[in-house]
């Protein structure tokens, strides 16, 4: 298979060949120009979850190609996937990579560009991005940091290998402190680092490293220096987060298990709404996996279901991006966060799956989308009542959700305004257990 698409951006002229495909391209990716000068494009994955409405099914179709392809010969088996753009994608490739292979002895954990003090962390430098500095946090659990020191296999996840520079600075920042490893694994929907590129990675870290994708190809780009004139909004903040703020135990600081949803929130979330109804589920920066779970559940109760996820990186309108909305990030850095490709009123409802306490650029984004839940995830440790705050459009008659007495009242709700759902007290938690429960 050899194919070549020429794609004129506002930054300059991207040039794909396709050389092996399990997918179409247009299946798998659009374009996109970023004011970046560093790498003025951007591959729009539509199977990610992240730039692009996705549908979940098809993103579990992803999952499970991708890990359909991993054979690990030897246990303990550490998967690492990076921030911000693959975080859900690599906890999605090790749940199904779980279950095919029914093992115990694998870890799940992604690099972060969130800073914890007090927690140790190995630092991993990205030169291409707006936001260069990654972190991979040592696991909290002892177990689990054992795993992490012993494994003898390391499969590393990104939404698309070219140079393999930033995975292979990580093999290597990973391999000071566990000195057992023996191949490596890198794993990506679209691989555009060359015929020759598993003998130039292994050269670099020192072991055999393989590659598996969806696509394999090769990309050129002829910059137009005169489009990237202005200067891109600053895609890093302050990065310290108090102990709190993140989610401890969904993979930035280690887990074992595959998230599961609540069903008792799943039929909350459900309630009033017909079969067929589009429902819009998103993550948030880093925090996408927990959206594609729910958003995986819905759509098997016959809901029309797309996943995508907010994003720190500043993307140009045109060509794969149609719609912007810019808000205030919900980490406390003090930069814009960005949703884009969604048209509020092509779904019903949206429920934003977050990690933070519902802050001011959360309840910003819940009264752009219109009728909109925010839904936080918690610690599994522990029992907590959900976190479920809602936000209406301007209508005569309120989704009728459970124990809501105003749907029954026809009473006008104005458009933005909140409404917090009786039996789910704000200064809870909402989340996902280890396992499915009613």
């Amino acid at each position: 298979m050899n194919e070549t698409q020429c794609v004129e951006l506002a930054t300059g002229v991207l040039t794909v060949e396709i050389r092996e495909a399990a997918f179409p391209l247009d299946e798998l990716c659009a374009f996109a120009a970023r004011n970046n000068r560093k790498r003025g494009f951007l591959f729009v994955s539509k199977v990610l979850g992240k730039h692009w409405p996705a549908s979940p099914s098809m993103i579990r179709r992803v999952h499970e190609y991708l890990a359909e392809r991993i054979h690990v010969k030897a246990g303990p088996v550490v998967f690492i996937a990076m921030a911000e753009t693959a975080t859900g994608l690599g906890q999605g490739v090790f749940e199904a990579f779980l279950e095919r292979q029914c093992r115990n002895d694998g870890l799940f954990l992604h690099t972060t560009r969130h800073r914890v003090p007090g927690r140790e962390f190995l630092n991993v430098e990205e030169t291409h991005t707006h936001a260069p500095d990654l972190y991979l946090y040592r696991p909290l659990a002892a177990d689990h940091d054992a795993l992490f020191c012993s494994a003898r296999t390391l499969v590393v996840i990104d939404d698309e290998i070219s140079t393999g520079s930033t995975l292979c600075n990580l093999v290597n920042a990973y391999r000071r402190c566990n000195r057992h490893l023996e191949r490596v694994h890198f794993v990506a929907i679209t691989d555009f680092s060359g015929l020759n590129s598993t003998t130039r990675f292994s050269a670099r870290v020192g072991l055999p490293v393989d590659c598996i994708a969806v696509l394999y190809g090769a990309f050129t780009f002829q910059a137009r220096e005169s489009a990237l004139a202005e200067t891109p909004p600053p895609a890093t903040g302050d990065n310290r987060c108090k102990p709190g703020t993140l989610a401890d135990d969904v993979g930035r600081f280690g887990t074992t298990s595959p998230l599961r949803c609540h069903a008792g929130h799943l039929r909350a979330f459900a309630e009033g709404l017909e079969s067929g109804t589009r429902v819009l589920v998103l993550g948030t920066g880093e925090f996408m996996h927990a959206a594609f779970r729910l958003g995986f559940s819905l759509e098997a109760m016959g809901f029309q279901v797309a996943v995508q996820a907010t994003t720190r990186s500043p993307i140009l309108v045109g060509s794969g991006v149609v719609r912007r909305l810019a808000f205030p990030d919900n980490y406390g850095e003090g930069i814009a966060n960005y949703l884009y490709n969604v048209a509020p009123e092509d779904y019903a409802r949206a429920i934003v799956c977050h990690e933070t306490p519902p802050v001011e650029g959360l309840r910003e984004l819940a009264r752009r989308l219109g009728d909109c839940v925010l839904y936080r995830f918690p610690p599994r440790s522990g029992t907590f009542t959900p976190s479920i705050i809602i936000y209406r459009r301007i209508t005569h008659e309120f989704p009728k959700f459970s124990g809501q007495s105003e749907a029954k009242s026809g009473r006008t709700q104005k458009r933005g305004a909140q409404i917090q759902e009786p039996g789910f007290p704000e200064c809870g938690h909402g989340g996902f257990g280890a396992d499915c429960d009613g």
